[in-house]
This record gives structure tokens, sequence and C-alpha cells, in this order.
């Protein structure tokens, strides 16, 4: 009787055994599930948070976790990508990004498209930029990459023409031909939208468009087309070469890449910036 209650005791342990076992598997499985791994994004300012923060809480659930880390000017992002300080960023050009990375000889790299902010030509006087008189003045922003970029901006709309292989940064020099000898006044971009009044018209970054209340689709005379030519102006998500296939990193990209997120840019920039994968790739 005794050897039963024995035999009968040892399968209890056994069994006991077995179920706490299974136990702490599950328990060990879920714990490792919901890890989350911290991903230390780069950003300039705060205008680009409301599409991350719809973005941070979807991977959320993916146990990512976004930790912003913003800066104040352009230069600093990629300063601290190269040096390890933050993951990845997601604030820059590509053509921007391309320039300090060749430079710097950096070895970073992008890994996906964001936005692109069409450049808009503005006016207070006129409906259309066919309607600009003879000798109107404009108003361009002085920051080189800029300028150029106007300047192609006003040739694409047929008003003048830049010499053939100056490239995304032609200066005023380069202007080969003005049939309505257009003025150009200088201005620093952030005070573009302020010289609306003194002005003709003004090509105004699709930023301080937005800061200005201007929508773009609506206000503008002319807009840069999205095009092949506009692609280095795309923003990107730039990690380091080591880092370029990731797992983690590829899912930031991919919950980035989504519709839900086209519709965040829609709503929250009202055209000043758009979705620039569905146009140019994922990368």
């Amino acid at each position: 009787m005794r050897r039963k209650r024995h035999s009968g005791l040892i399968w209890w342990i056994i069994i006991a055994v077995i179920v706490i076992g299974g136990i702490a598997g599950f328990v060990h499985q879920r714990l490792a599930q919901t890890k989350t791994t911290t991903v230390r994004l780069g950003l300039v300012g705060t205008d680009s948070q409301p599409v991350w923060d719809n973005v941070k809480k979807r991977l959320a659930k993916q146990g990512i976790n976004i930790k912003y880390v913003t800066f104040n000017d352009y230069v600093q992002p990629d300063v601290a990508l190269k040096e390890g300080k933050i993951d990845m960023h997601s604030c820059l050009t590509r053509y921007y990004f391309d320039s300090y990375n060749k430079k710097e000889h950096a070895h970073l790299t992008s890994i996906g498209n964001t936005v692109i902010s069409p450049l808009g030509v503005y006016s207070n006087k006129y409906k259309s930029i066919k309607d600009l008189p003879d000798g109107a003045t404009i108003a361009i922003p002085n920051e080189p990459t800029t300028l150029g970029r106007g300047l192609n901006v006003l040739q694409s709309a047929g008003l003048i023409k830049v010499k053939p292989g100056s490239g995304i940064k032609p200066s005023l020099q380069d202007i080969t031909a003005n049939p309505k000898n257009l003025k150009f006044k200088e201005v620093d971009p952030a005070t573009a939208a302020r010289a609306l009044d003194s002005v003709d018209a003004s090509i105004i970054n699709g930023n301080y468009a937005e800061a200005a209340k201007l929508n773009p689709k609506k206000d503008s005379i002319y807009l840069e087309p999205i095009n092949k030519a506009a692609k280095p102006y795309v923003n990107i998500i730039a990690v380091q070469d080591k880092d370029k296939h990731n797992k983690v990193y590829q899912k930031v990209v991919k919950a980035y890449q989504t519709e839900e997120t086209k519709h965040v840019i829609d709503q929250t920039y009202k055209g000043s910036e758009q979705a620039a994968w569905p146009i140019y790739g994922r990368n």
C-alpha cells in the first residue's frame, strides 16, 4: 500500500514538474516576444514628428521603441550618425546627404524614401505664372542649392533657360535666356513668404509655405514637377553602411512606407510634403 502511495506521489511530482516547466517556457517565450529594441532616430526640429508619432505607435506593437533625438540644423544629424550617437536619421534630402557622405567618407547609406517637399512659386498679385509681366521681380532663396533648384523650376515653367550641364545647382550667372527680363531678389529662405508683398512672385520652400499657412496645391501659381529631375530632393531614412540590412531598421522603413503613413502625411501637410515612395520606389 505504501509502495502505491509512494509511486502515486512520484507521478504527481513528475506532472507538477512538467506543468511548471511548460509555464516557465511559455513565460520565457512571451518575454522574448515582448522584448523592446530602442532605435535612436535623428530629426531636425519637430515638423516631422506628427508623422513619426503615428509610425512610432505601430512599431511599439512590434517591440520597437523609437526614441527621438532632435537637432537644430542639418549638419548635426550626419555627424551624429557617423559617430554612432544615433542609429538612423530621417531629415535630409538625398542630395544633401550624398554630398556630405562623399565629402566626409562617412560610410552612411539610405535605406528608404520618405517625403518630398515641392518648391512652389507664389504671388499675391497674379493667379498664374503666365501672367507675370515683363520686368517682374521674383524673390528667390539665396541658399545655393535652393537657388539652383528655384531656377530649374522657373526653367520647367518656361520662363528662363539655364546653361546645359549646370545640373541641380545653376547660379544666376548660368541663366542663358530670360525673355521677360525677370529680376531676381535674393532672400533668406525663411523670409521668402514675407517677401510676397514687396515682389511680383516668390519661390518658397514647402516647409516655409506651410508655416505661412500657404497651401501649395491651392495657393501656388506654379509647383515644381515631381519627376525624375526632382529625385535629389527626396528625404530619406539613413543608417551606417554596416546596418543597411539590420532587420529592425528594415522594419522601421516598412512601417513608414504604408498607406496609413501616406494618409497622415496628406492630412498633416496639405501638399507641402508628399509621400515619396509611391513615386520613386522604396529607396
